[in-house]
């Protein structure tokens, strides 16, 4: 190949990558962009919800209510006519079923608020304070979040010990398990498990995430955490979550290592430091 003729392909190759982390790039600013635009659409809709919710307490009451004057009522009608009203009215059936709907649609509710009190959690990454934190708490609340991202992809099992509170900025270490969990419900092709695990020992608290995916080769584990590197088909990642994931467990005086087999699985493990102080500011 001639010196000209190698010259453009290098040129062609950069061009190629620069245009790749472009498109990475814009696609991070835009997971950035739905971050702030979900708290904001939880912070507009949690008042709206609120009075809902007192709505559906206030709506059980008076359903209650109203049938035990249905029932009073009927009881100084003679029988036939009492009788023939409940059943033109269905009323057996209506006793039975409307309380099961308010109590499903308050279950339903709490549901919602739950995700709006998660996603408001789960947003604060401006609050970038390191407090004394609860690990199990984070790791509850971002499986709220990423709940219907992993249930048609893998039973989740949670083995948990009891830990001691820890020093971290809880929203970080909650993206930190969001990118983990993501990436193993990816990993696995139809159906598998996900087991969280956490300990600690007299040095270190950690939590791990390990899946029954596809697995990763040996010559690989190193450049997964190389910012924009990813196995993923186009349009299904940037490249960027595992990267940040360490820069944020570092910044922590932490560690985020993996071991996994191929056809087997993979299990990423964060540890965070057991001390009785907060990390030195940057």
């Amino acid at each position: 190949m001639s010196t000209h003729a190698s010259l453009q392909h290098q040129v062609t190759e950069l061009q190629h990558q620069v245009e790749v982390l472009t498109e990475q790039l814009m696609q991070s600013e835009k997971l950035a962009s739905i971050g702030q635009l979900a708290a904001g659409v939880a912070h507009e809709i949690n008042n709206p919800v609120g009075y809902i919710a007192s709505n559906m307490t206030v709506l059980a009451e008076y359903s209650d209510s109203l049938i035990r004057l249905v029932r009073i009522l009927s009881q100084r009608l003679n029988n036939d006519e009492a009788q023939s009203l409940l059943q033109q009215f269905d009323f057996a059936y209506l006793c039975d079923d409307l309380p099961k709907l308010v109590k499903e649609s308050e279950e339903g509710l709490q549901r919602v608020i739950g995700i709006i009190r998660d996603l408001k959690d789960f947003s604060h990454l401006e609050d970038a304070e390191f407090v004394l934190t609860d690990l199990h708490l984070g790791i509850q609340s971002t499986l709220n979040i990423v709940a219907n991202e992993l249930k048609y992809k893998a039973e989740v099992v949670c083995q948990f010990s009891q830990l001691p509170p820890v020093y971290c900025i809880p929203s970080q270490l909650n993206q930190v398990l969001l990118n983990l969990l993501v990436n193993a419900a990816q990993a696995i092709a139809q159906q598998g498990t996900i087991t969280i695990s956490t300990g600690f020992d007299a040095q270190w608290v950690w939590f791990s995430v390990a899946d029954t995916g596809s697995g990763i080769a040996a010559d690989k584990l190193e450049q997964i955490f190389q910012p924009f590197y990813t196995t993923k088909p186009k349009g299904q990642g940037t490249g960027l979550g595992l990267a940040l994931s360490r820069s944020i467990i570092e910044r922590h005086k932490g560690i985020l290592d993996v071991v996994s087999e191929v056809g087997k699985g993979s299990c990423f493990t964060v540890k965070l430091p057991r001390i009785a102080k907060s990390p030195e500011p940057d």
